[in-house]
């Protein structure tokens, strides 16, 4: 496998100059994004497509569900796809899901984030899990 072919999905960190290259998956900027947006709270879950949703069905985990990420250069775009808890304020939520995901991605890979954009797909009542 050729090396622009196993990193194609990837950005580079720090180059030349150092002792190696960091690189860092798409996917992984997705699960750090997913994982933050989660910890919010009034966010039920993440919500994703037919596809994750049958494979979280299936009992295995993707962690990147519910989120698209876009990387350019140093800069990234996020789309979050959310299930919101029942009571809990939509755009107060929204903006705490947006600062906490902002700041993850780049606290962990330094790289700037242009936009976090979220659709709210589900409202899930009290007490259902």
């Amino acid at each position: 496998m050729s090396k622009e072919t196993e990193f194609k999905n990837s950005y580079k960190v720090l180059e030349d100059g150092q002792i190696g290259e960091v690189q860092i998956a798409d996917e992984v900027v997705a699960i750090i994004a997913g994982l933050a947006a989660t910890e919010v709270e009034g966010v039920a879950s993440m919500a994703g497509n037919v596809t994750n949703e049958l494979v979280s069905r299936l009992g295995m985990k993707n962690l990147s569900k519910g989120v698209k990420v876009d990387v350019t250069g140093e800069a990234v775009c996020v789309d979050l796809a959310l299930t919101m808890q029942y009571g809990y304020s939509i755009p107060k939520t929204s903006e705490q899901v947006q600062d906490r995901v902002k700041q993850a991605i780049e606290n962990m890979t330094g790289l700037h984030v242009n936009e976090v954009n979220i659709r709210i797909a589900g409202v899930r009542p009290e007490g259902q899990k």
